[in-house]
């Protein structure tokens, strides 16, 4: 199972020069899905040139604006257009959150009263995979990020992890390793103290063998500064695809 992955971001909540981290995952069946959709995304696709109406999806991790700022316009733009409502593969936790707390306040009126009517709502089972398509299962691993606050990364096949903000969780990270995961696409703070996020000075903690399968992602606009400071680890880039056999 080939995953083509095209980074609209790679940039950290307030990153003035690398957009919000969110990528366009393109499956071999040809469904397009967003992993996140934050307030920068929609400019990315309008670069990207990828019109909206081919999107059929998109998969929540949490639920901060550089990761969910986006939605509004999204779902605007597909209800007023003659496309069908784009499927949210979001934690059946964050559905009322998701509403209540981010989008009712923009998106509802007198004939629009739930989420329901923007999305087709698809909860997903922390822990539990979930079928995308043929060959293809996401399971939904809850990660620490913010107390109090339910933050999901993502595992596809038990091969590629994509980390939602975390906190450092090397156990996790050796478990997946251990149980045969080849990619590992970690959210990265480079500077300063990791209190809600994992710091390179963290990552670098690890044992090669699993700094060699990290690509990094989320980090500030300091990043320059750090190429070549970062070990095995590479960096993932601001509009480039990526691929991946799982």
């Amino acid at each position: 199972m080939l995953l083509q992955l095209t980074m609209l971001g790679t940039g950290s909540a307030f990153s003035k020069s690398f957009g919000n981290n969110n990528a366009l995952l393109e499956l071999p069946d040809q469904q397009k899905l967003l992993i996140d959709c934050g307030h920068t995304a929609m400019m990315a696709l309008h670069q990207l040139q990828q019109p909206l109406e081919q999107l059929e999806g998109v998969i929540v991790t949490h639920l901060h604006a550089d990761h969910v700022g986006g939605l509004e316009e999204l779902a605007f733009r597909r209800k007023f257009s003659s496309s069908a409502k784009p499927t949210l593969y979001i934690a059946d936790t964050l559905v009322t959150p998701l509403w209540e707390h981010c989008l009712r306040a923009g998106l509802e009126d007198q004939q629009h009263r739930s989420l329901a009517d923007f999305f087709e709502v698809q909860p997903l089972v922390p822990g539990t995979p979930f079928s995308l398509t043929d060959g293809l299962d996401l399971t939904l691993v809850h990660t620490d990020h913010i107390p109090g606050k339910d933050s999901y990364s993502l595992l596809w096949n038990q091969k590629l992890f994509y980390s939602a903000d975390m906190t450092f969780a090397p156990d996790l990270l050796q478990q997946l390793h251990q149980e045969g995961t080849e990619y590992i696409l970690h959210e990265c703070q480079l500077t300063g103290q990791g209190a809600v996020h994992t710091t390179l000075d963290e990552l670098l903690s690890l044992p090669a063998s699993i700094q060699s399968c990290i690509q990094l992602m989320h980090y500030g606009d300091e990043q320059p500064d750090f190429i070549g400071k970062t070990g095995s680890m590479t960096f993932l880039e601001r509009g480039q695809t990526y691929r991946y056999e799982i």
